[in-house]
């Protein structure tokens, strides 16, 4: 039957959870592409687990321990590339191996925890995420959406030049923040299906690929939700049918897309450049894909 995958209760859970991931990782991944902090999910990621870890030891939920202890280590991360300076790096990099190393030890620690359980929320798990997981990753998935949408302007802003978004008045160091623990809840809300080590991937491939054939911010915000939204939905449903992992799959399909549209935009641009030179030979400077969308933020 064509549409056999959507029995399994576990099946419905999973593609649930699937769309919010979809849609979440790519909306706040744009803002921390035009950061330049591509790799922050993956640090993330590393702190969440010891949140995991203490889910398991404390018998509570490990995906809300785990959004409690990433925003912990989110908001650190900021203090740290504030106040660091040039032992900055070096902090950091303490603070996500000893998340990951921490999560390991906590999770063989408890009664529950297992090979299976730590690589379940490392690399996603279709058969794991629960009906309470579901209400959970809604929860957090609702606060990522409203703050990525509601504040794209100002985030958009402070992403682009902080000391101009400061002279126009807006709490940069505030807003920062918020970048940060909005990342760290979408962490959270990803890795039951695409697993710590795989989210920041999600984050940023989508974005990417949409960049190469976009030229304002709002087009690429809502192509790079639609890019991800649809890998994480086809990856999902592969890997029931495959019995492969699913952050792998949707990651390799995010990167497929990717490549599909980077071959794409060459033509494209070629023509574009050829339909500009026949308007005569006149000299303007350009904003990059990556850097565009300034026309639609007016703060």
């Amino acid at each position: 039957m064509l549409f056999e995958f959507l029995n399994p209760p576990f099946m419905q859970r999973a593609l649930i959870a699937a769309v919010l991931v979809g849609i979440t990782a790519p909306a706040i991944g744009i803002y921390l592409v035009q950061r330049r902090q591509a790799l922050m999910g993956d640090g993330i990621g590393h702190i969440a687990m010891t949140g995991v870890g203490l889910g398991f030891l404390l018998s509570t939920s490990p995906v809300w321990m785990a959004t409690a202890v990433a925003v912990a280590g989110a908001v650190t991360m900021e203090l740290i590339r504030w106040y660091g300076h040039t032992r900055g790096d070096l902090a950091l990099a303490m603070l996500f191996y000893g998340g990951m190393a921490g999560g390991v030890m906590l999770i063989n620690l408890s009664d529950t925890g297992s090979n299976a359980n730590l690589t379940s929320y490392l690399f996603g798990s279709l058969s794991t995420v629960s009906d309470s997981d579901v209400i959970a990753i809604s929860v957090l998935a609702a606060f990522v959406v409203l703050v990525t949408v509601g504040l794209r302007r100002q985030l958009f802003a402070v992403s682009q030049d902080e000391e101009f978004a400061r002279v126009c008045g807006l709490p940069v160091r505030v807003l920062n923040l918020l970048v940060a623990v909005t990342a760290a809840v979408t962490v959270t809300v990803a890795m039951r299906v695409v697993g710590l080590l795989l989210v920041s991937a999600l984050m940023v491939v989508p974005v990417a690929a949409a960049q190469q054939i976009t030229k304002s911010f709002k087009v690429t915000f809502v192509l790079s939700v639609v890019i991800g939204t649809a890998v994480t939905l086809t990856g999902t449903v592969t890997s029931y049918y495959q019995d492969v992992p699913p952050g792998a799959t949707i990651v390799l399909l995010a990167i497929a897309v990717f490549v599909a549209l980077t071959v794409l935009a060459a033509p494209l641009a070629r023509g574009r450049a050829r339909a500009s030179g026949t308007k005569g030979a006149e000299c303007t400077l350009e904003v990059p894909p990556a850097r565009r969308g300034a026309d639609d933020v007016h703060v």
